[in-house]
């Protein structure tokens, strides 16, 4: 039995949507807690950044865009070669792009999808070919409250975490014979560059009956880094194919 099984002292971990917000601090967290850590997005100035908050040695930064068309698997398995195998892996990356149905046109829907839903399937099929991840590992991706509940100007990124929490589930069946738990987090509003955008879009009023629907306040990044650390670390062994919710008492209104 582990003196500590929340510990990650010792472990490589992979985040994607590392140059800001909940990415940024769930990289910087889990290096505090001991993981070497391979930050991944698409601005190349904001994951040096990070990589200056990062604690510890050993971390990297990877610039990918993953709607540019590249093959994740490959570059997966390029990295892991040149470090080491990967004991989990965290895909934060993700857009909102709040929009009502009447101005949405195809593409708009497209690229949701293809940011908060096909990147996380390409990952997964990427992190699970032979010497990229060990077993046991762990994958954790990013959802949200409007997975089960919704707002309007919402349709896509609710129907786009829907999704992302059905993939879990059935990858997590698929996967567990490999060693590898799947599992999503499901946040409510956190303090964000997204949630600011969302009260530019909706405005102050609107935003403050948001926050009042938090009976614990809006969240913070920190708070979603404590629930990723403890699905990547041992203590959650017996944890796969759930979402769990961090969101302040939101969905128990």
């Amino acid at each position: 039995m582990q003196s500590n099984p929340f510990s990650l002292d010792g472990m490589s971990i992979l985040v994607t949507g590392a140059s800001s917000g909940i990415g940024r601090e769930v990289a910087v967290w889990l290096s505090r807690q001991g993981a070497r850590i391979v930050a991944v997005a698409r601005d190349a100035q904001r994951l040096e950044e990070t990589l200056s908050q990062l604690h510890g040695e050993g971390h990297s930064v990877e610039v990918f865009d993953f709607l540019g068309g590249s093959d994740v698997s490959a570059w997966l398995k390029a990295l892991s070669r040149n470090g080491s195998p990967f004991d989990g892996l965290v895909h934060a990356a993700g857009v909102q792009l709040p929009l009502p149905i009447r101005a949405m046109g195809l593409d708009h829907w497209e690229t949701i999808f293809a940011t908060n839903v096909t990147s996380g399937f390409s990952l997964i099929k990427a992190f699970r070919q032979k010497g990229v991840c060990r077993n046991p590992s762990s994958i954790v991706m990013l959802s949200s409250v409007m997975a089960q509940v919704a707002q309007p100007a919402l349709i896509g990124y609710c129907a786009s975490k829907g999704a992302v929490e059905s993939m879990v589930r059935a990858a997590a069946l698929e996967l567990a014979r490999e060693g590898i738990r799947v599992n999503a987090i499901a946040p409510g509003v956190i303090k964000t560059e997204m949630a600011q955008k969302l009260e530019g879009l909706v405005g102050e009023d609107a935003m403050a009956a948001i926050e009042r629907k938090h009976p614990l306040g809006l969240g913070h990044p920190l708070d979603v880094a404590y629930a990723v650390n403890y699905l990547l670390s041992p203590a959650a062994r017996w944890v796969t194919g759930t979402s769990l919710v961090v969101d302040g008492g939101y969905l128990a209104e």
